[in-house]
């Protein structure tokens, strides 16, 4: 029986016809899919929490317990750290700084307003120095010693009266005040004038009241040679009486004595320490010849070794030596526990001294080179002296020596013609401690190169920071394994470490 479709119901159709219960007929078609495809989640947009949500949320109990427990943690912290802090610095052992006296922490100067002299400028060698306050201030110096003020044409000299072809007697009070504006003391030097005898010079009005007129210009000391005549016990008596009379605790008067004998004056070993405040001693022996650099070596390395004493010590150079060994031993005399006085012309080749003036006609190439290694030299010098005067462990640190004990410079040493087989390598060094900061000070006399072997002071930290060196070249942090030293090379380094250091 054939059928009648209207269409093709297709997939899903379903017919429905008419049951027995409806009146007419009808038929119903519907297409319903079988898969039903989820519609898509629309993307998440993050958005952040308003004011009032944010308030609501941090007002939760929840979040103010966290937030007190937080800030308890934090107070609880720190209040540790804090305790422990106090109790470290209160168990810790701390040095305590003497105080010291102008004349413990200032550097000397010393020269002779005559150099400054020609033959078109007699007299003016006083102005000269006054004029040049502001360069030796530049150089870090304390304290001016005036030599060659007084003549000896009058014996006794006259010590109220200044020799006419220095300079006058107003010139003088003239660089006092100068002086004393620029923060520069000033001592008068007696040395190898010919003073009376003791008992003649301390019975001496005139003497006593020269000395009163200069102590009342400003004069802040003299100085005297243990080799002249006047040089007693006596005399340094009546000086200390007289000194003690102009000095107040800021502003103390002294006595400067030169040791210029090979043995000192018999009456200089009993001198009570109170009445002399500066021994002033060389770095080297006396000689009649120019010192070789062994014989530096070993003068230097004995003087190290030597106990100081109770003394305060006051160093010079002495003796003319080749300009590098002298930039070294400026090194040494510089870092050394007391006060270092330093010659007119020894921060700079006095045969180049282009800063002041004393080279003439030279070619306009020279001046230039000159004063370029004028300016290193100047440098050294003035990086040396303000080193010292704000470095504590510089200042009033220990010394300890440190003997050199390197055998890879046994071979150098033994095979090299300058210094026999018997004599010791010529590096010296020393530290200079204060607390936990340690100076350490190392310099080489030698002719040649050398490395320093890590076992000479196993205890020293192994790296530092470079102060300053000779050749103004070093610049940084530097290990101590891989140091090595030039030709007659000094350096000066700047070592922490924690707790005291033993030898």
């Amino acid at each position: 029986m054939p059928s009648n479709v209207d269409g093709d119901l297709g997939y899903g159709s379903v017919a429905a016809s008419q049951g027995p219960g409806l009146a007419g007929s009808l038929v119903v078609s519907e297409t319903v899919p079988l898969l039903i495809p989820e519609s898509e989640p629309e993307p998440r947009k993050w958005a952040p929490l308003t004011k009032e949500q944010l308030e609501r949320e941090a007002g939760g109990p929840r979040w103010r317990k966290i937030r007190s427990r937080l800030v308890l943690f934090f107070w609880i912290c720190w209040l540790s750290m804090l305790g422990a802090s106090i109790a470290i610095i209160v168990q810790s052992p701390r040095p305590v700084a003497p105080t010291l006296l102008w004349w413990q922490k200032a550097l000397f100067y010393r020269l002779q307003p005559a150099l400054f002299m020609d033959a078109e400028t007699q007299g003016a060698g006083v102005i000269a120095v006054s004029e040049h306050l502001p360069y030796l201030q530049s150089l870090g110096v304390g304290a001016l010693v005036l030599e060659g003020l007084f003549s000896n044409a009058v014996s006794p000299p006259d010590l109220s009266l200044v020799d006419p072809s220095v300079g006058t007697t107003p010139q003088i009070q003239h660089l006092l005040m100068e002086s004393h504006k620029a923060g520069l003391k000033v001592v008068l030097d007696w040395c190898d004038l010919d003073l009376p005898a003791p008992e003649a010079l301390v019975n001496n009005s005139n003497v006593q009241k020269a000395i009163r007129y200069w102590l009342d210009q400003g004069v802040a000391g003299f100085g005297i040679c243990d080799t002249d005549t006047a040089y007693s016990q006596k005399t340094l008596v009546e000086l200390r009486v007289l000194l003690e009379e102009f000095s107040t605790q800021d502003d103390e008067r002294i006595v400067m004595v030169t040791q210029k004998g090979d043995v000192p004056n018999t009456s200089s070993s009993s001198l009570n320490t109170s009445m002399v405040e500066l021994v002033t001693r060389s770095l080297l022996p006396q000689a009649h010849h120019l010192l070789s650099t062994q014989e530096v070596a070993i003068a230097v390395e004995t003087l190290l070794d030597t106990p100081m004493g109770d003394a305060w010590p006051s160093w010079t150079l002495g003796e003319e030596l080749a300009w590098r060994l002298q930039r070294v031993l400026m090194v040494l005399m510089m870092t050394l526990p007391g006060s270092p006085v330093v010659k007119y012309g020894e921060e700079i080749n006095p045969t180049q001294n282009v800063s002041l003036g004393l080279v003439q006609g030279q070619h306009a190439d020279v001046q230039m080179d000159e004063g370029k290694r004028r300016r290193s030299e100047v440098s050294l010098f003035t990086s040396l002296s303000h080193y010292r005067g704000r470095e504590e462990a510089l200042l009033f640190g220990s010394l300890s020596f440190l003997s050199f004990n390197s055998t890879s410079l046994s071979s150098s040493s033994s095979n090299s013609s300058s210094f026999p087989s018997s004599f010791s390598p010529p590096i010296l060094a020393f530290l200079r401690s204060w607390g936990c900061v340690h100076v350490l000070v190392v310099v080489n006399l030698g002719s040649e190169t050398h490395a320093l072997d890590p076992a000479w002071a196993p205890s020293l930290p192994s790296a530092g920071v470079f102060m300053t060196s000779t050749g103004m070249n070093r610049l940084g942090a530097i290990s101590l394994d891989a140091l090595k030293l030039g030709p007659q090379e000094g350096i000066v380094i700047k070592l922490f470490q924690t707790g005291s250091y033993s030898p």
